[in-house]
């Protein structure tokens, strides 16, 4: 369903880029012949660039509006993936999520960018009661009001080798004796392969029809969170006992453990993302895109041949070393 390519789009922008969804898309867009300038922010430790992939990169922070039109130089589409909710306690939602995006998308308004596409989450809504949705809400709205053709993807919960989801409830398993879960755990949620989402936003680029749309996208099925974590534990090798908490009680431990351990991968954003279910259509990618999403238990090979106790010991309790 890719088509023919209906823009000639040259240098791409990618923010976010060393990220778990962006370096699965630079990657893809240099096996497709793109140019691609990653965005970084200043750092004292060095970035994780993608290897093997020639990219360029422009260092700047989303909220220095000179350095933004700097990067922009010569770039015709943006891919906005950065957000600071993977930072959990440490996350300023409101200078990275909104005023960056509103920064961004402002800039590629005056330098003529020609497509910008974000990717939010199921529910972002700029009244919700929850913190990240309503960033992610507000940061939309910029998009839209800065009048740069754009294309808005609200997914799922991803997953994927390095994800944010299962590699680390994979960890919590094998480091504790038993996994809470959120009221009975009979939340819904529809995770998406990351390569699933990957191929959205790439035949997003040769879809003129996707031009000033918001999508709902999710994997080919849906079921309780329970039914995730079990699948998880079976897959790599560490089977617990689970028990229920009421949502305020699991937000305080997990902004207990959060404070007590320095690689603890779960925030209370996650507890917000469990509080009511995360789903859409089921066909919505086969609707809009034309192809079938990957099942989630035919994807979980990177949760394989891993010594999950060694890196849970690694990453939990192990504080990262001063460069």
């Amino acid at each position: 369903m890719g088509g023919n390519k209906s823009y000639n789009l040259t240098m791409i922008l990618v923010t976010g880029g060393t990220g778990f969804v962006g370096q699965a898309l630079v990657r893809q867009l240099a096996a497709d012949g793109r140019d691609v300038r990653l965005l970084i922010r200043p750092s004292s430790q060095t970035p994780k660039l993608p290897r093997g992939i020639p990219v360029e990169v422009a260092v700047t922070s989303l909220t220095d509006e000179r350095g933004i039109r700097a990067a922009l130089r010569g770039v015709e589409t943006v891919y906005h993936l950065a957000g600071a909710e993977h930072l959990g306690a440490k996350a300023n939602l409101r200078e990275t999520d909104i005023r960056g995006t509103e920064t961004l998308a402002k800039a590629a308004a005056e330098t003529r960018v020609r497509r910008f596409f974000y990717v939010s989450h199921l529910g972002a809504d700029r009244s919700s009661y929850y913190a990240l949705l309503k960033a992610k809400g507000l940061a939309e709205d910029a998009i839209r009001r800065s009048g740069v053709p754009y294309t808005i993807l609200r997914a799922s919960i991803l997953y994927g080798a390095q994800d944010h989801f299962s590699a680390p409830l994979a960890m919590l398993a094998a480091a504790f004796p038993a996994l809470p879960l959120p009221r009975n755990g009979d939340v819904l949620i529809q995770p998406l392969w990351v390569e699933d989402l990957v191929t959205c936003l790439q035949w997003s680029l040769s879809l003129p029809e996707t031009v000033n749309q918001v999508y709902d996208i999710g994997g080919a099925e849906y079921f309780p969170y329970r039914h995730a974590l079990e699948t998880i534990m079976d897959v790599s090798g560490n089977r617990r006992f689970l028990f229920s908490l009421n949502l305020p009680t699991l937000k305080n431990l997990t902004i207990t453990l959060e404070s007590l351990l320095p690689g603890y991968p779960f925030s209370s954003f996650w507890v917000d993302y469990l509080s009511y279910n995360r789903t859409c259509s089921v066909d919505s990618i086969p609707r809009l895109f034309g192809f079938l999403p990957a099942r989630f238990t035919y994807r979980l090979e990177h949760l394989r041949g891993i010594n999950w106790k060694a890196l849970a010991r690694q990453t939990l309790f192990q504080r990262p070393q001063k460069k």
